[in-house]
């Protein structure tokens, strides 16, 4: 191919059975009804929900300090802070805005928002589930890919995009 040559696309580049990709403009939306309530200061927003791996991709926003959810995952968990920070109690260290957190299965932490930090929004790619713990370790709910679904179609149709609109992010 010459330096000048423009090159050409693949005839037919993805599988039949392959569902279509993804593409999220503005993954940080400017329409604050795409944010789901989590918790009363936690929201999130979806941008993969795999129902064949039970898998998530969202990012997730704080604009409050405090103890967000005390969980274990039984699946690795990858997370990539683009703004504000977090840590966990169980550790010494600090996700900081750039910082890249591989958290193994079987680990059970506490998400801390510190009260210097006014808004964190960190993007989590999640297998498997949240299992929810309390203090001693005793389980008190979860949240999987279905579930957060469901509480997509809830929130969406409360806000008026519709119950459908989180369809676009499953696959």
């Amino acid at each position: 191919m010459s330096a000048t040559a423009k090159p050409a696309a693949i005839q037919n580049p993805a599988h039949p059975l392959s569902p279509p990709e993804i593409v999220v403009p503005h993954a940080v939306p400017q329409d604050e009804r795409v944010w789901v309530p989590q918790a009363p200061i936690v929201w999130f927003r979806p941008l993969m929900l795999n129902t064949v791996n039970g898998q998530w991709c969202n990012l997730l926003r704080v604009r409050r300090a405090g103890v967000l959810s005390r969980h274990r995952h039984p699946a690795p968990v990858h997370g990539y802070v683009i703004k504000g920070s977090w840590r966990y109690l169980e550790h010494d260290w600090v996700a900081t805005e750039g910082s890249y957190v591989f958290e193994p299965p079987g680990e059970t932490h506490t998400l801390v928002v510190d009260p210097d930090v006014p808004e964190m929004i960190t993007f989590f790619n999640i297998s498997g589930c949240m299992y929810y713990v309390d203090e001693k370790g005793n389980h008190t709910g979860f949240e999987d890919v279905f579930s957060k679904i469901d509480m997509c179609r809830q929130h969406y149709t409360a806000a008026g995009l519709g119950e459908r609109f989180v369809d676009q992010f499953v696959r």
